[in-house]
């Protein structure tokens, strides 16, 4: 019940609970026929349309009624993106249950963590992931059962899981007659962990009216842009922040639905956009250096291909150069965190931009953009006061919004909230526009001297050198500064790069005192599960490391 206080004049207006079940509801009646199209774990492609996503969701649904699925249960998924995944996210919502995704890719000890911690009832999977199920099964008794996403003849059978069924007999031996619940527009939809804060992975647990107005917000057209004149492929895994809300902002908006499974490698990625004719995408940098650069190395292009999101982390300005200028695709730089449901920025340009020069138009691109209507930001110093939106005072990032979280799930490290608002953990600008560009996360920022430089400029530059993959910046012990910057170097294939020739390649690009003392060549960057680069892992790695002396 809300704590606000009501006016004399009250709207008359209709009422009706903002619900997850609505927009399968919507896509069914309205955009029935587009397509939704998978590849499959088993490699090949799977083809049907909303109508029919709907129909077996409410199967689904009646499946998990029949199981003793009651409203506020945990229902996990350990699943890539695909039809049967899309089922789930709408057999459990709307059923009143709660969709858990869980990240593949985290340690074994953390998942049997995290469903424990979720206190789980049944967790459907993918039979990629029958290894992982394996490993964590006899240290998860709150799960009653496992569901594998298959078809019965492809069903496990060394009989090593506790209470296995079959998803396709679920499916067969329920009928689509299924009304789905009305309840209150508040209660929980779905629950995101995040390995991006200290100790245990930490529970986002998200509501329907949370996620319908992220919905909302992202598909506008300074948002994700999302129309039924679209094709969408979602690179970014529905495990990680729900896919970014594609999962509801597509079936809401109509558009086609391109799902490429576990196939998420340059090849396969090109192959399905042309195939599919997908004109938008989303996903993290490093997915799309393996799609550039397998376009690159066989000289391809893109024929519908027009429009992606990158965020997860800072998209490097090269590869947005790159994407824009040679392959003509529109890059969207968009910012948020599991904790936001995730979107909270987007980076696109206003009327009064039309007329600057392509440079100019570039630098505001790469910036992690304008709030969404919905979300508000400010920049504080370590004392909490606000800081100036000039594009160059620098503060510790904090947000509030209504799809944000108020708290962890089960009030896992108490009070998180700062007067309100949610400390992102970032440190950003905001420029006079309103326009915010992180600079760094508050734990990488390298303290040089009492001066602050930020490692997300640096890696930019870096970037931009011929020869160079990967880079990342970190910092490192200095007896006279505390700390300088280190720069790690992967090279591209085959190719040479000179130290000192890249050293000299950040003159007049950043402050001469921000250029890193030295250069280290490696063979990979540590990445953690949701493609993000382990910076914690390389200061650990080069913590003896001894800068070379002037």
């Amino acid at each position: 019940m809300s704590s606000y206080p009501k006016s004399p004049l009250m709207g008359q207006m209709m009422s009706k609970p903002m619900l997850i079940s609505s927009i399968i509801e919507h896509a069914d009646r309205y955009f029935g026929k587009n397509e939704i199209v998978s590849r499959r774990v088993e490699g090949d492609i799977h083809r049907y349309n909303y109508s029919e996503c709907h129909r077996r969701s409410k199967r689904l649904a009646n499946a998990l009624r029949q199981l003793g699925v009651q409203l506020g249960d945990r229902i996990a998924t350990l699943a890539w993106n695909g039809y049967r995944h899309l089922e789930a996210y709408y057999a459990i919502s709307g059923s009143g249950a709660v969709l858990h995704t869980i990240n593949p890719r985290l340690h074994p000890e953390q998942i049997s963590y995290i469903v424990n911690h979720a206190e789980d009832q049944y967790l459907l999977f993918d039979l990629t992931f029958l290894p992982i199920i394996q490993a964590i099964a006899a240290h998860c008794p709150c799960v009653k059962g496992y569901i594998a996403m298959c078809d019965r003849d492809r069903l496990p059978t060394d009989g090593k899981l506790p209470n296995l069924l079959c998803y396709e007999d679920l499916i067969d031996a329920n009928s689509d007659d299924f009304v789905w619940p009305v309840f209150d527009e508040n209660s929980a939809s779905s629950l995101c962990y995040t390995s991006g804060t200290t100790g245990h992975p930490k529970g986002a647990l998200y509501s329907h009216r949370s996620t319908i107005l992220h919905s909302y917000a992202s598909s506008m057209p300074d948002g994700l842009n999302v129309s039924a004149r679209d094709s969408v492929l979602p690179v970014v895994p529905m495990f990680h922040v729900n896919a970014w809300g594609l999962p509801y902002s597509a079936p809401l908006s109509g558009a086609k639905l391109v799902f490429p499974g576990p196939q998420l490698d340059g090849k396969s990625l090109y192959e399905l956009f042309e195939q599919e004719q997908v004109t938008f995408s989303a996903g993290v940098p490093t997915v799309w250096l393996g799609l550039l650069t397998y376009v690159a190395q066989n000289d391809l292009k893109f024929s519908t291909f027009k429009r992606t999101v990158i965020g997860g982390s800072a998209c490097p300005p090269a590869m947005m150069k790159t994407l824009r200028l040679t392959y003509g695709v529109e890059v969207v730089h968009a910012w948020g965190m599991t904790e936001m449901s995730p979107l909270g920025t987007a980076g696109t340009l206003m009327a009064k931009h039309r007329d600057l020069s392509e440079e100019e138009q570039q630098a505001v691109l790469e910036k992690q953009g304008h709030v969404l209507y919905g979300v508000e930001i400010k920049i504080v110093d370590d004392a909490g006061q606000e800081l100036p939106w000039d594009g160059k005072t620098y503060g510790n990032l904090l947000v509030r919004g209504s799809w944000i979280i108020s708290s962890y799930f089960k009030g896992e490290g108490g009070d998180v909230l700062q007067d309100g608002w949610f400390p992102t953990g970032d440190v950003a600008t905001i420029d006079p526009d309103g326009y915010m560009q992180i600079t760094d996360r508050s734990k990488d920022v390298i303290k040089s001297g009492g001066e602050w430089i930020g490692t997300i400029d640096l890696e930019n530059v870096a970037m931009a050198y011929p020869g160079v993959l990967q880079a990342a910046c970190i910092g490192v012990f200095h007896p006279k500064w505390d700390e300088r910057p280190l720069l790690l170097v992967v090279r591209k294939p085959g190719a040479e790069v000179d130290k000192q020739a890249l050293l000299r390649f950040f003159d007049g690009k950043i402050a001469k005192w921000w250029t890193p003392d030295d250069v280290v060549f490696i063979d990979a960057l540590p990445l953690g599960a949701t493609g993000k680069i382990l910076k914690n892992k390389l200061r650990e790695q080069f913590k003896e490391y001894h800068l070379p002396t002037a």
